[in-house]
């Protein structure tokens, strides 16, 4: 994966007092790597954002600080209706922004990675 050049360092300071939630990520981070090597990944005040030939997945802080784990966000084409989706919206028509809370690494399966891939293939 292509990633800047104070990566690391951005990452470290993003889960600062977090090591439960960094970890969470790391181990997206590696399945992410592996399934998209061409991607490149752009650290951001207040979320993480993976990028193809668009932005096709994000992963942030849960909205309260006391909630576990991290906020995984992708869009598809249509409702996904898992109720592992926190948060649904269609912010214009045929686009649907998904938020998936994931609080253990078990939770990064292949339900998780075959929705980022139907989000990394959209046009």
């Amino acid at each position: 994966m292509n990633v800047p050049e104070h990566y690391e360092a951005d990452v470290l300071f993003f889960f600062d007092g977090r090591p439960d939630r960094l970890a969470l990520y790391q181990a997206l981070f590696q399945k992410l790597n592996a399934a998209f090597p061409e991607a490149s990944v752009k650290v951001q005040k207040t979320q993480i954002s993976f990028y193809g030939t668009h932005l096709f997945a994000m992963v942030s802080h849960p909205r309260r600080k006391r909630d576990p784990g991290i906020v995984v966000t992708f869009g598809l084409r249509r409702r996904e209706p898992s109720e592992r989706i926190g948060v649904a919206v269609e912010p214009y028509p045929g686009r649907w922004t998904h938020h998936v809370t994931v609080a253990g690494e078990e939770e990064l399966d292949n339900e998780l990675l075959s929705w980022l891939r139907e989000a990394w293939d959209l046009p």
